[in-house]
């Protein structure tokens, strides 16, 4: 008796504190004197910036609303936008990819179990956009292999079948 009183209890109690929270959470609350977030913003805005690189604007928080605007951080990433064309390969590969400064890149196919198969690249390049084309030999098994592009401490994989 003692043990279904306690177990009903329990339940019922966890469904009152849902409900209760479910109602406390759909009541607006209005701030006194406007939003004090975005004037504090405002207020850090006017002083020095610290962090010269980053523009962030930060909407005012506003309750029962969803904001649509997108924060976009500068990216630190060396090695971007890796693509390998056409997909399956027959004959010749394609490869393109962006560096965003002064670093050795190391391009090579790799078989599925990790082994090097061929090194198709490795140099130092200049910051950009890069077009590499390298024709595939005929010594190469069909099947599947990965690309590796490796730039300073960064590394890429890509799939692809060759036929």
């Amino acid at each position: 008796m003692r043990r279904t009183f306690t177990s009903i209890f329990s339940w019922v109690l966890l469904i009152a504190m849902a409900i209760f929270v479910n109602y406390a959470s759909a009541i607006p609350i209005a701030p006194k004197g406007g939003d004090t977030i975005s004037y504090y913003l405002l207020k850090k805005k006017a002083k020095k910036n610290l962090l010269p690189g980053m523009n962030l604007a930060i909407p005012p928080i506003k309750p029962n609303s969803t904001s649509t605007t997108r924060v976009v951080l500068p990216s630190d990433k060396l090695l971007s936008n890796v693509e390998v064309y056409p997909n399956p390969i027959t004959d010749q590969i394609n490869l393109k990819y962006l560096i965003s400064r002064n670093s050795n890149v190391t391009i090579k196919m790799v078989d599925v179990l990790g082994n090097d198969v061929m090194v198709l690249f490795s140099n130092r390049v200049e910051p950009g956009e890069q077009v590499l084309n390298r024709s595939i030999s005929s010594k190469i098994n069909r099947g599947f292999y990965f690309i590796r592009v490796v730039a300073g401490t960064e590394s890429v994989i890509k799939r692809i079948s060759l036929l």
